[in-house]
């Protein structure tokens, strides 16, 4: 049998779980669900790779600290959380100095009206019971901690807290403050998907911001970091779009005369001259948000701007934020099973480990439409908790990801019609919208999330 080992030389585990030699193959067996990327989509049957191929044992509780972290004793803690390479993987070192992927889920928050009213008050009657009961649940799913868009100032004073996120918004609400922005689907868009990073007020907003939301977190150990903004644009023609911008209007000066400055004395506008504006506007937006996160917080991880689909693609955003935020968030859909190409190219462009930010799947027997939203469709709450296991099997694989968050905690709420068109009427949560939990689902996320430590170990023997 071979112990369980951390990935330096040497340093090995006490714990009582072991991975057998036979264990360290590919397994053979072949799993297939039946999905399709949209509702106007053919379905199509899609290779999934499953936990119990694996045949490993949970990793047991003695063996965990009170972040959730493997105890490590030769790993020192500094009281916050930090991203460190050990051997050839990226690892979370909790404040105790555990290892820590940070497994979690988003928009994690007391709904408490509409379809949740009457549930929320017999089932909880306040938020801080809410909060209890959530967070128990949540670890007994083998969840360490909350991702974006969740209410951290409950979920924090709760008696047993666990590891959390601020999302800022530091860009949205100030292009809001100078009336640039508007609502899309999912995310704020932006006059001619352009970001008013250089305007002159941008930088005294965001630490002005950060100093009113983060001061109070300055020593709390649970907070893991900071996304300072949500899927801004990454257009590749950003350059072009900002020279065109109307001068007459105050508010688009410093946007169109920085697009002037750039292009002066370098000839025609080529594609490479396009990229190396979009690395210049994001090397501006990552220098003025972290510059005010650390001022306020310079003990706590910044996390990015939860890039979106066209960031995938694009090395000049990649790069930028690699020089700036500890660990690049990325919100990932459009695939059944992470590219590991797409995890190393991020990797390669940055320097840093990724945080993967929202992805989930769909399904039809929860007898909702699915009309609204980017993730997968299937079948069943079975075939979600498959695609769960098999999406992060790869980012477990990567070696270059500390973590996910599933999107999201409860259901959309289709009685709700004030949410943003991409969160109408969808099967996205772990619970429905009456706080009843999809136990087909949870069963193995919970199987996968308990078993996080010895399936890296496997991978990385492979």
């Amino acid at each position: 049998m071979i112990f369980f080992r951390q990935l330096v030389p040497g340093l090995l585990v006490s714990s009582s779980f072991a991975i057998s030699e036979a264990q360290l193959g590919r397994p053979e067996n072949r799993h297939w669900v039946n999905a399709a990327s949209n509702p106007e989509a053919a379905w199509k049957m899609r290779e999934t790779r499953l936990v119990s191929d694996f045949s490993l044992e949970p990793v047991p509780a003695e063996a965990l600290n009170r972040f959730g972290g493997l105890r490590k004793g030769s790993i020192e803690g500094t009281g916050n959380f930090r991203v460190e390479k050990l051997g050839e993987r990226w690892w979370m070192i909790d404040p105790e100095g555990g290892l820590f992927v940070f497994n979690g889920v988003c928009s994690v928050k007391p709904e408490d009206r509409f379809a949740a009213e009457e549930p929320f008050a017999r089932l909880f009657g306040s938020k801080d019971v809410w909060a209890e009961k959530t967070l128990g649940s949540l670890r007994e799913m083998g969840f360490k901690g909350v991702g974006g868009f969740s209410d951290h100032g409950t979920l924090r004073a709760a008696g047993s807290p666990v590891p959390y996120t601020v999302a800022l918004g530091l860009m949205s609400h100030f292009g809001r403050r100078l009336g640039l922005t508007h609502e899309k689907a999912g995310h704020t868009g932006y006059e001619e998907d352009c970001l008013p990073v250089f305007h002159p007020d941008f930088p005294s907003h965001c630490f002005e911001a950060c100093q009113k939301q983060l001061s109070e977190m300055k020593e709390d150990p649970w907070l893991v970091g900071v996304f300072s903004d949500n899927e801004l644009p990454v257009a590749r023609d950003m350059l072009d779009r900002m020279l065109e911008l109307d001068d007459k209007r105050a508010e688009l000066v410093s946007m169109r005369a920085e697009a002037e400055s750039f292009v002066a004395g370098k000839g025609p506008i080529t594609d490479e001259l396009r990229q190396d504006f979009v690395e210049h506007v994001y090397e501006t937006y990552f220098r003025i948000t972290t510059t005010a996160i650390r001022e306020v917080l310079p003990n706590h991880l910044c996390l990015g701007s939860r890039f979106h689909g066209p960031a995938k693609n694009q090395s000049a955003v990649w790069r930028a934020a690699g020089r700036w935020c500890d660990a690049i968030s990325m919100n990932y859909y459009d695939h059944w099973s992470p590219e590991s190409g797409h995890l190393a190219q991020w990797h390669e462009w940055s320097g840093k480990p990724c945080l993967i930010t929202e992805f989930y799947v769909k399904a039809t027997d929860s007898g909702m439409p699915n009309s609204s939203g980017a993730g997968w469709l299937v079948k069943t709450q079975a075939d979600r908790g498959a695609f769960y296991q098999n999406f992060t099997l790869a980012l477990l694989e990567s070696k270059t990801c500390i973590g996910w968050h599933w999107f999201k905690y409860m259901d959309n709420d289709p009685l709700n019609t004030t949410t943003d068109a991409s969160n109408k009427d969808s099967n996205k949560g772990i619970f429905n919208a009456r706080f009843e939990p999809y136990m087909p689902l949870i069963e193995p996320m919970r199987e996968l999330n308990e078993r996080v430590f010895p399936l890296m170990e496997l991978f990385d023997r492979q």
